[in-house]
């Protein structure tokens, strides 16, 4: 399903809804992920979903459910071993906003994605 070269490449259909689920969860300020247990996603530890929540707040708007517009722009790279992946995010002033999701996918049985970062990069 994804690829394994150097190029950048559109985000799959069939992972998008869980990265709409993933956001949905930090939309409503869990960002440790523990009241939304999503399958196919880890848990978040404290340290990072307070930067993530840092982030959000400094960049001034609030979070908002991931817009269709988002895709177009959002990718994924094979990095050797994982996927890593680049979600902009949508605020509720901007369909796509500057902020972005930083998550990869490890090429093990698992293939659980595991959040990074939200920033601007």
């Amino acid at each position: 399903m994804l690829a394994r070269d150097d190029k950048e490449h559109p985000i799959p259909e069939g992972l998008r809804p869980r990265f709409r689920e993933l956001v949905a969860a930090l939309v409503v300020g869990d960002f440790q992920l523990s009241t939304h247990r999503l399958n196919g996603v880890a848990p978040i530890d404290a340290r990072l979903a307070d930067f993530i929540a840092e982030q959000i707040d400094a960049y001034g708007a609030k979070l908002a459910p991931l817009s269709d517009e988002v895709w177009q722009r959002s990718i994924y790279v094979w990095d050797g071993p994982n996927w890593q992946f680049l979600i902009d995010l949508t605020t509720t002033e901007e369909s796509v906003s500057d902020l972005v999701l930083h998550a990869r996918l490890l090429d093990d049985e698992e293939g659980q994605i595991e959040v990074w970062s939200v920033h601007v990069p």
